[in-house]
């Protein structure tokens, strides 16, 4: 589970972010292009836009829960 301690500072302001757990295996940024980015020099992914509608939210969601070191954190999950 992602902890919001150990969030990454590249992460954009809001509910999703990536910490620093992430092995840059590349499956956020696969499955959402257009809310994950890739920072070369620290090898991670990081959220670069956070979702709006149900359906980016959606989306956002299923690649969190694909994550395979549950890297992706929301800060409104329980």
């Amino acid at each position: 589970m992602a902890s919001i301690s150990d969030r990454l500072p590249l992460n954009i302001a809001g509910r999703f972010f990536v910490d620093s757990s992430c092995i840059d295996c590349d499956q956020c940024r696969t499955e959402a292009p257009d809310f994950f980015a890739r920072d070369a020099e620290n090898g991670t992914s990081y959220v670069t836009r956070q979702p709006v509608t149900p359906e980016d939210i959606e989306l956002v969601q299923q690649a969190a829960a694909n994550c395979a070191t549950a890297s992706i954190g929301d800060e409104t999950a329980g």
